[in-house]
């Protein structure tokens, strides 16, 4: 008998009677029940946080601060109330701590008397941290306990934003007033910079004009200092040009006293004078006549010479015996002759050099004529004009004195004026050192003063200048500085969309774990009768792997069109297929382990459903779990469904859904390989089978 034909007695069975075909119904519904149970129990929790009753205690008294009230406490209430995170109950301190105590509040949130005052200093000068007291009972709910610290965080840090704004809005008041004081104190720094510009400007002309001064002081110094020089010079010369007078004068009185006598008679020194005249006249005359006989007694002399050298030649020299005493006569004449020639040469030589002596004699006869017979004219007036030149030479001589006298004088006050000069160029050089480090300082200054405007002008540029508006927008950013952009990849709308991966394996391993309950996992006729151990294993796969597409179909149902569910699913068509594929897994590891242990199997399917639960990361990463379950991890079933739903309901890459399905088709084909193992083993009868130790 072939496979489907055994699973199909297995599932007549339940057609027999009302109470199996109820147990069929029931076992169909199970894992509906399971499922969508547990998913509606807490598919949005947090959406209905407000029916969860706590205590609100607003025990602020508020706060004045620049004349503005302040009721922070208020505020928070209020805006609690709007929020409905919770059913807030404004309660006091003492029915408070009461209701939490019996169960009443699940927690409580108190505002201390001083909030609004500590929120206040925040913008003081003495500022201090509030505090919102949160009181929580585990014993009345743990959860409540996690979920009120993420709230109350937000609650916190709203508050804090708030406490915030008023120390940051001074601070940029703050910012606001100095920026202006700081402009004005760069303005100052220019005309600063300004002043001290032109008064380095002055230091520097006052410091060239003093190296101008000191340059001309020194030119000065030098110059009387050769003015000293020359005047010491020009006072010996004086002195000596007044002793050459005093001389002339002493030779001029003396010489003028002898010859006053002879200028008595004018006519005696009128005839001497020409006498002298014509005398020379008469010289120079006769200097004529020479000068023209010169050139003839000249020839005449040598040619004498020649012929008395001629004789002596021919006389004593030629050969002939020598006259003893006529050849020293001719000898003593011819030497004459020589010497007379010679002579006759010399003058007239003289005589033809206009230039010569002869010349300047015949001149300075002429001048001595002409100023012969000048005298002779002037001789009548002699006199008179002697004693007026020795009246002009005493009176040169008094005044050569006189000069002498002030140019001594002219060279102590040059003396004088040079070192009162030398005084003064060091004088004026001091003042030049003293101008050129003014000038130095003053520049310094101007540098100074420059860097102080820049740097007042720089930093009043980023000092910021807020209006209120600028204000308004900055204090609320530096009051709240980051905010959380949070993006969420396929994200889960809610909590049973989330959990949905985790619990529906979980309700489908439950299914086939409760239809091995009814169902046999290997046929007992098909035992019996040797039937072929695959088509026995197949047998008894078959009817719960069916009955497990009916449980997907009526839970995937459910949830998807259920009014309080409403599961959405990115890729429906393959999530049905996937826990298709799911369930047949499931079903075979179950059948495997009925098959093989009987009574023990039973025990073993829900071992290996605990650990499948708590080593999937249904809940938590499993990261967060004991090494033990992280290495189990990857040999379980469960983790490659979890994954792989989570890629199909929510959305994302599909590679963990085909890895899935490479696992589960791995895990049923396996199961089902031991499955027929275990039914070839069925087909030998033993006392523990006839007579088993634990029945169930």
């Amino acid at each position: 008998m072939r496979s489907p034909k055994l699973a199909a007695l297995e599932l007549k069975r339940f057609g027999r009677g009302k109470l199996p075909a109820a147990a069929l119904v029931a076992l169909l519904l199970l894992p509906l029940l399971y499922g969508a149970l547990y998913l509606c129990s807490f598919w949005d929790p947090y959406g209905r946080l407000d029916k969860v009753p706590v205590a609100l205690v607003n025990a602020d008294q508020g706060a004045t601060v620049d004349g503005n009230r302040i009721d922070a406490g208020g505020e928070i209430s209020r805006k609690l109330h709007a929020s409905k995170t919770f059913e807030w109950h404004d309660v006091s301190a003492e029915e408070a701590a009461k209701g939490l105590e019996h169960g009443t509040y699940y927690l409580s949130l108190t505002m201390p008397a001083d909030f609004s005052a500590k929120i206040a200093s925040s913008s003081g000068a003495d500022p201090a941290t509030s505090a919102l007291q949160v009181r929580t009972n585990d014993a009345n709910n743990y959860i409540v306990g996690s979920i009120s610290r993420t709230v109350f965080s937000e609650v916190r840090a709203a508050a804090s934003t708030n406490a915030s704004r008023g120390f940051l809005d001074k601070i940029f008041v703050s910012f606001s007033d100095l920026h202006d004081k700081t402009a004005e104190a760069a303005d100052g720094a220019d005309k600063l910079k300004d002043g001290a510009g032109k008064a380095q400007q002055g230091a520097k002309d006052l410091a060239d004009g003093l190296d101008t001064a000191e340059e001309k002081t020194g030119e000065l110094t030098g110059g009387l200092k050769r003015l000293e020089s020359g005047a010491g010079k020009l006072e010996t010369g004086s002195k000596d040009v007044a002793d050459g007078t005093q001389a002339l004068a002493d030779k001029v009185n003396g010489a003028a006293d002898k010859a006053r006598p002879f200028l008595k008679d004018p006519k005696q020194v009128a005839d001497a004078a020409v006498l002298v005249a014509d005398t020379a006249k008469v010289v120079n005359n006769h200097l004529d006549t020479f000068a023209k006989k010169a050139p003839a007694a000249a020839t005449v002399t040598q040619r004498v010479s020649t012929e008395a050298s001629d004789v002596y030649a021919k006389i004593c020299t030629a050969g002939a015996k020598p006259v003893p005493a006529t050849c020293p006569q001719l000898k003593k004449l011819k030497d004459d002759a020589a010497e007379g020639a010679t002579l006759a040469g010399d003058v007239n030589n003289l005589v033809k050099d206009a230039n010569g002596d002869l010349g300047k004699l015949r001149r300075q006869l002429t001048d001595l004529e002409k100023q012969a017979r000048d005298l002779a004219k002037a001789a009548p007036g002699l006199s008179s004009d002697l004693d007026a030149a020795v009246t002009k030479v005493n009176a040169l001589n008094t005044g050569a004195h006189k000069v002498a006298s002030g140019v001594a004088q002219l060279h102590t006050g040059l003396g004088t004026a040079s070192t009162g000069s030398g005084k003064l160029g060091e004088g004026v050089g001091k003042l030049g050192d003293g101008a050129h480090r003014l000038d130095g300082g003053m520049y310094k200054l101007v540098d100074g003063t420059g860097e102080l405007a820049g740097g007042l002008h720089s930093g009043a540029e980023k000092i910021p200048d807020y209006d209120e508006q600028q204000r308004d927008t900055r204090t609320e950013v530096m009051a709240d500085p980051v905010k959380l952009a949070n993006q969420s990849l396929h994200k889960a709308p809610n909590y049973g969309t989330g959990f949905a991966p985790y619990f529906i394996p979980l309700s489908l391993w439950v299914g086939a774990m409760v239809a091995y309950m009814l169902i046999a996992p290997l046929n007992k006729r098909a035992l019996a009768a040797g039937a072929s151990p695959w088509r026995i294993a197949l047998a008894g796969w078959l009817p719960v792997a069916g009955l497990g597409v009916a449980q997907v179909g009526a839970l995937m149902s459910v949830l998807h069109w259920a009014p309080s569910l409403g599961l959405q699913m990115a890729h429906p068509a393959l999530t049905i297929g996937f826990l298709v594929l799911v369930t047949a897994c499931f079903a075979a590891i179950v059948q495997w382990l009925n098959a093989k242990f009987g009574a023990a199997g039973r025990i073993l399917v829900l071992a290996v459903l605990m650990l499948q639960l708590t080593s999937a990361g249904g809940t938590y990463p499993v990261q967060t779990s004991p090494d033990f379950f992280n290495w189990i991890h990857p040999y379980l079933p469960m983790s490659y469904i979890v994954d792989g739903l989570r890629r199909l309901i929510t959305g994302g890459d599909l590679t963990p859904v085909w890895q899935g399905c490479a696992v589960l088709a791995a895990f049923t084909v396996g199961s089902l390989v031991l499955t027929s193992l275990a039914a070839r083993g069925k087909q030998v009868w033993t006392m523990d089978r006839l007579h088993p130790e634990l029945s169930l």
